[in-house]
């Protein structure tokens, strides 16, 4: 039995009312949609720690050239509190496929988390949550996202897309990375790469094709590769060039009309008439019509369960 995909996730937006002010922040999206092929796994760092709720609000606060974390007037530091708790979930969370954290948190900020001046009379928009900090500082690679950021279709889509990428690539090793497994794993997402970042496409084929390498070192360059160019966001102009060139394997079964009507749904698509499910629906269609086994195994077709929707809004 395939165990399921593994979250990390801010306590309060799983509904967990473990905020200063004993409030959650429940995000409908991680419960009520990806929660649905998902499992999580909470933390609140600040509870963790052995801060009561309710409790008086931390900051952060720019002292000298260190960052604590504190109450405004600058008592109850627990900067290095937060610090190891986030050092001992990072251990954790090596067995994640993602991460969401609460987003302007002083201790579960991604970034744009407040740092205010000592005299407490001016603040940047410049810091990291101290928790937060720490499990992504250990786990480089893990898809990280805050769930204010998830609001947004293209940034919610690409996330989501990482982590199915990520867990994908876990199994892979879970099961024993050979030349041959890395070669078919990279087959299944040549595509995918394509519509995020052409020139990581070209890299990665040109990394494989190396002779010089050892296989761990080609594996541990392969997925830090991988998933730094799906970090980069596809645009429309990179899926449609990504649809053209799927377009081309059915060039001698479509007649000269079904060519047109999906040249037409591309371009559609390119100028922002329709969302990405459009054209995609007609090429699985013809894929029915005419099976292409290398176009089958394209995560780009599939890349997480339908049921998401994340095509249809943009």
């Amino acid at each position: 039995m395939t165990k399921p995909i593994t979250i990390g996730i801010s306590a309060c937006l799983v509904g967990q009312n473990v905020r200063y002010d004993s409030s959650a922040k429940t995000s409908h999206f991680c419960v009520e949609e990806l929660g649905n092929h998902v499992q999580y796994r909470a933390f609140c760092p600040e509870v963790a720690i052995g801060l009561p709720v309710p409790r008086p609000t931390i900051r952060q606060i720019k002292k000298d050239d260190l960052i604590v974390v504190s109450r405004p007037d600058g008592t109850g530091d627990v900067t290095q509190a937060l610090s190891e708790y986030g050092k001992r979930v990072a251990k954790i969370a090596e067995k994640f496929s993602g991460y969401i954290f609460c987003a302007k948190s002083p201790s579960c900020g991604m970034e744009r988390v407040k740092v205010y001046s000592a005299d407490g009379k001016g603040a940047t928009s410049d810091g990291i949550g101290t928790f937060a900090k720490e499990v992504m500082k250990a786990n480089p690679l893990l898809p990280c996202e805050e769930n204010g950021r998830l609001n947004d279709q293209v940034i919610r889509e690409n996330f989501v897309a990482r982590v199915f990428a990520y867990r994908n690539w876990q199994q892979l090793e879970a099961s024993g990375i050979t030349k041959h497994k890395l070669m078919t794993f990279h087959s299944r997402y040549k595509y995918t790469v394509m519509s995020h970042d052409l020139v990581a496409y070209k890299a990665l084929g040109q990394l494989l094709a190396r002779a010089d390498l050892a296989l761990e070192d080609m594996a541990k360059q392969y997925i830090t590769g991988l998933m730094n160019a799906l970090k980069i966001k596809a645009t429309r102009k990179k899926h449609a060039n990504t649809l053209q060139h799927i377009q081309g394997y059915f060039s001698r079964n479509l007649s000269t009309l079904e060519k047109q009507e999906l040249c037409t749904q591309i371009e559609d698509y390119r100028q922002g008439l329709v969302p990405l499910v459009v054209p995609l629906t007609l090429i699985k269609h013809y894929l029915l019509a005419f099976p292409k086994q290398y176009l089958k195994q394209q995560s780009y077709l599939d890349p997480y369960p339908a049921q998401l929707k994340l095509r249809y809004g943009y």
